[in-house]
């Protein structure tokens, strides 16, 4: 019995989409494409029969017959655009994420951030069914539970006001993580603001 085609190897250094499109079922074409910022991964194509084709880099493509060995095509990123571009209009948009900083062992966000949730709002608004995960943050001054009740609570004061603003309460997640992810390393006991966030993950 002749084994499936398999995709084993989709090992991407940044995120990468491949679109399979086939032509009234007698050609397959592989393509892989690029994430928001430009950067793309790598894509292994195992056929039934004959060898395996890796596909590396943006806009790297390749076609074959439904089940037989796929080769190496020479598409323009014009090209490709317009045979796929019902497939890339219906791409959800990339993640991305915002880190905004706290005043000290408060929930209120420092004057700059303030700024930077307008921010958070105009993408959350660009999107037509987002989703925002809000995980909160501190330094290691303090013990260890009042740190975790205090990252939970800048997580929540987030998401309370994203669902003040219209967005719908079961699509904003909140969670905290305390002292046990700093951006910067410290010893116990050390303020270092960088460390009292929340990191605002919106989808």
């Amino acid at each position: 019995m002749k084994k499936p085609v398999k995709f084993p190897a989709l090992t991407l250094s940044a995120l990468a989409i491949v679109v399979l499109a086939g032509c009234a079922g007698q050609r397959e074409t592989y393509v892989v494409l690029p994430d928001a910022k430009g950067q793309a991964g790598a894509l292994t194509v195992t056929p039934r029969e004959g060898q395996a084709l890796k596909l590396q880099g943006a806009y790297a493509s390749a076609v074959g017959k439904p089940g037989s060995a796929p080769v190496p095509a020479k598409l323009t990123e014009e090209e490709i655009k317009a045979a796929f571009a019902e497939a890339l209009s219906a791409r959800p948009d990339a993640p991305i994420k915002f880190t905004l900083y706290f005043r000290e062992g408060s929930d209120e966000l420092i004057p700059e951030s303030r700024k930077d949730f307008d921010s958070v709002l105009a993408e959350v608004k660009k999107r037509a069914a987002p989703d925002v995960i809000v995980v909160g943050h501190t330094d290691r001054v303090g013990l260890l539970q009042d740190n975790d009740r205090l990252a939970l609570r800048r997580a929540e004061k987030m998401r309370q006001e994203l669902v003040k603003l219209g967005l719908p309460a079961d699509s904003v997640q909140a969670a905290g993580r305390g002292e046990r992810e700093p951006l910067v390393p410290t010893a116990d006991e050390i303020a270092e603001p960088k460390n009292r966030r929340v990191e605002m993950l919106v989808r």
